[in-house]
């Protein structure tokens, strides 16, 4: 019987399944990225449990190999378990996201002062559409949309500064803070609301070659959105 409560969704709705064939060997690895890739996005909430046949049967596959990138995803702290063997997504305190927040601050700040350097004017105007659909997702109401653009936003940018270390550090610390993100729209308003949006001030800063300018307008991005994170934590 399919799994009433799917794990792992696509953007239509469905459950979502590898395409094309897969070899044994790969499957941990692949069910791995798919999860993750679900953290990032804010696709599992804080506090879900996340069940090896549950997932193993919206992914179509068995659950051994789900199994295995459960408890890898435990090993990197984008999971956790419990005294009952029971792995979900972790609830995060007001310190720890604030040490996340700052940390993303730090290599986020440094990759989009690389990108300012390196970021070709088509490569901008990509952001810049990322952001318009963000935007409209935002206008329309569609916050899972908006939360994938976002991130969208962040990973291209981060893409930008061309180098690889620095990027997966910026991935392990999504794969940690993507579930609270969705934090962002339980408040009455949203985060940049009556004032310039983080987004532009970075494109701006990107097309002016102002490495520093970049820094900041990122950084001033994410602490913008960390204040609406720690409001709806409360004290």
């Amino acid at each position: 019987m399919p799994n009433p409560n799917p794990v792992l969704e696509t953007d239509d709705g469905r459950i979502g399944r590898f395409g094309g064939p897969i070899s044994k060997e790969s499957l941990s690895q692949q069910a791995y990225l798919v999860i993750r890739d679900s953290l990032m996005r804010s696709r599992l909430k804080p506090g879900r449990m996340l069940i090896a046949r549950e997932v193993a049967s919206d992914l179509g596959i068995s659950v051994t190999p789900v199994r295995e990138s459960l408890l890898r995803l435990v090993s990197e702290h984008g999971l956790v378990m419990d005294e009952r063997g029971t792995v979900m997504v972790p609830t995060l305190d007001r310190d720890r996201c604030i040490e996340i927040r700052d940390l993303r601050v730090l290599t986020e700040g440094e990759g989009a002062a690389r990108a300012a350097r390196l970021a070709t004017n088509t490569e901008i105007d990509e952001l810049a559409v990322i952001h318009e659909r963000y935007l409209q997702a935002e206008h329309d109401g569609d916050f899972t949309t908006a939360l994938v653009a976002n991130e969208s936003f962040h990973f291209t940018l981060c893409r930008l500064a061309q180098s690889p270390v620095l990027f997966r550090i910026v991935e392990n610390l999504w794969v940690q803070f993507g579930p609270v993100l969705a934090y962002i729209y339980q408040g009455r308003s949203r985060p940049f609301r009556g004032r310039k949006h983080g987004h532009i001030l970075v494109i701006e800063s990107l097309r002016e070659r102002a490495p520093e300018k970049a820094r900041q307008a990122i950084s001033q991005d994410i602490l913008v959105g960390g204040m609406a994170i720690l409001d709806a934590l409360g004290n």
